[in-house]
């Protein structure tokens, strides 16, 4: 598992991005678990997921942020990336971010990446 932590805030919202090695839902299951093990991200509020398993394609969940998942899904497709789960978390900070809260998970989705491209 890595957790890069916080990456951007906007209007109070903290977004942080983690991710890992996963070959199925099970361990995606599993991942999540663990990653809200650490109490700050249990209590956020969004935890948004995608992956693309080698074995049974794409799979997102928005957790209450809708669309989010696909945009993460959209960048890995694009990328290429397969059997990796990219969480971006959310904690909500009072004030409506519209639009902009899909750039956060594309600027949050692309340092994952860049990490993983080294």
């Amino acid at each position: 598992m890595k957790k890069l932590g916080q990456i951007l805030t906007d209007k109070g919202s903290k977004y942080a991005v983690s991710g890992g090695v996963v070959q199925s839902r099970a361990e995606i299951d599993a991942f999540m678990k663990v990653l809200k093990t650490d109490r700050s991200y249990a209590k956020a509020t969004h935890n948004t997921w995608g992956a693309i398993l080698s074995d049974g394609g794409p799979i997102k969940a928005d957790d209450g942020e809708s669309g989010a998942g696909m945009v993460i899904l959209r960048i890995l497709e694009r990328e290429q990336i397969f059997d990796q789960l990219i969480v971006v978390t959310r904690w909500y900070g009072g004030k409506k971010l519209g639009g902009d809260r899909f750039r956060h998970v594309q600027t949050c989705v692309a340092a994952y990446v860049d990490v993983l491209r080294g």
